[in-house]
């Protein structure tokens, strides 16, 4: 499975920005690298992105440039983690996840009072994915583990968090943004969250 993908000349042409502005925001750290797919073509070679995220990412950034400077907008873009502990109560009172989901992460990976950056984004993905009624009690626990056991690798790039049942069976697995993925035809594709979204969302809300 592919990202439907979009044209550097299509992106110009349908948001109406420059390739100048495009460049200065990829120096900025406004859109990832990795974004940027070069590909085959006729004329030689053709850059390439990830269509739905690419749209959504310049729409935020053209909605934030009047109040806040491109430094700042990257800052709350980018997905690196930010400095910052906060308790249960501190969590649910500012609506950031239920207060049954972290019940929830507490009784599974860490009993703890005090949260930091990643293990609220962990919290806010389950709290996601059990809001969406397509995730039962039991599975939670897999994304989870898959969450702690593998997060890191990624050392910072975007992924999705991807969950599958085949015959009955779950699994979950993270997988790098932009990327190829394919599954058995008997896999049914339950959920699939893009851990990016879920920290640009997260550093909103916590800001």
């Amino acid at each position: 499975m592919e990202n439907n993908l979009i044209s550097k000349k299509e992106l110009l042409d349908l948001t109406g920005i420059s390739y100048g502005q495009l460049y200065r925001w990829k120096r900025k750290r406004l859109i990832p690298e990795e974004w940027f797919i070069k590909k085959p073509s006729f004329t030689g070679q053709e850059t390439f992105f990830p269509k739905d995220d690419i749209l959504k990412r310049i729409d935020k950034i053209i909605n934030m440039k009047d109040d806040l400077s491109l430094d700042d907008i990257a800052e709350k873009v980018s997905p690196g983690p930010v400095s910052l502990n906060l308790n249960k109560n501190e969590l649910v009172e500012r609506g950031i996840v239920s207060a049954s989901s972290i019940e929830y992460y507490i009784k599974h990976q860490f009993n703890t009072d005090v949260f930091n950056f990643e293990k609220i984004l962990f919290i806010y993905i389950l709290d996601k994915m059990f809001q969406s009624g397509l995730l039962n009690i039991d599975e939670g626990a897999i994304v989870l583990q898959v969450l702690e056991d593998n997060y890191r690798k990624f050392d910072e790039k975007n992924c999705d968090v991807v969950f599958m049942r085949k015959l009955g069976i779950s699994s979950c697995l993270l997988i790098q943004v932009p990327g190829l993925y394919f599954f058995e035809s008997n896999t049914k594709l339950i959920l699939k969250i893009n851990i990016g979204s879920c920290i640009e969302e997260l550093k909103i809300k916590l800001s």
